[in-house]
């Protein structure tokens, strides 16, 4: 093959598998503080740490499961009671934060799925920004975001103090057959009854995960249609 008939511009395709390979590895060369965030849904998420927990039995992990939009994250981990031991820490629902500060905002009154506001940082993402040499200093952890991507663009524009010290990025693709099933799901959700039986902040959970599938590669423009009329997104 001519070298000079190679397009080395050309972005590189990799697979789920590949991905997952190589953040093992990292995490398994991990003996510091380190930053890596990795796009998926949640679903994906809970799937991911529990692979990861049983392919890295030497290190001590921890997950830290955010329920409720927050200011401070720095006060968070250095409020868990082992947070001297943990070598991993996996955090999840940093993106309740962005919704909560987007709350009106979140979807357009077109319907549009990018309506967020194009300037101003929540108060989570600002603190992010001025604290990030307090979290090199002070913890030793290697901490990994699981975000939708929607939260992984939101951190990567309003929070580049804090994203340009990360590790990695990786980015875990849905296939069409998983995206299909969790939009069904939420579909089937949005039914009358089941949609009264549930607490707003339960609702807002719907409206993260619809936020997160409407951005899915493998996402068809009917489901699309349907995700975006559900009964959550009104």
């Amino acid at each position: 093959m001519n070298p000079e008939s190679v397009d080395w511009t050309a972005e590189v395709k990799t697979t789920p598998e590949q991905e997952y390979r190589a953040l093992l590895r990292s995490l398994r060369r991990t003996r510091t503080f380190g930053l890596f965030f990795v796009q998926c849904s949640p679903a994906q998420g809970e799937r991911l740490i529990q692979r990861l927990q049983e392919d890295l039995p030497q290190k001590r992990t921890e997950v830290l499961s955010l329920k409720e939009p927050i200011d401070n994250l720095y006060d968070v981990v250095n409020a868990l009671p082992n947070k001297d031991e943990i070598e991993i820490l996996f955090i999840q629902g940093i993106e309740r934060s962005l919704y909560e500060y987007e709350q009106d905002r979140l979807w357009n009154d077109s319907g549009e799925r990018y309506g967020y506001s194009e300037s101003g940082v929540p108060p989570l993402l600002a603190h992010l920004n001025l604290s990030r040499e307090r979290f090199r200093d002070r913890f030793k952890m290697c901490f990994v975001f699981l975000v939708p991507l929607f939260a992984l663009k939101y951190l990567m524009r309003r929070a580049p103090d804090f994203f340009d010290w990360r590790s990695g990025v990786l980015e875990f693709v849905a296939d069409a057959e998983v995206v299909e099933t969790e939009s069904s799901r939420i579909i089937l959700e949005s039914d009358h009854q089941i949609y009264r039986s549930l607490t707003q902040q339960e609702r807002n959970q719907k409206i993260l995960e619809i936020q997160a599938l409407l951005e899915e590669p493998h996402q068809t423009a009917n489901r699309q249609s349907q995700l975006s009329n559900s009964k959550f997104k009104n």
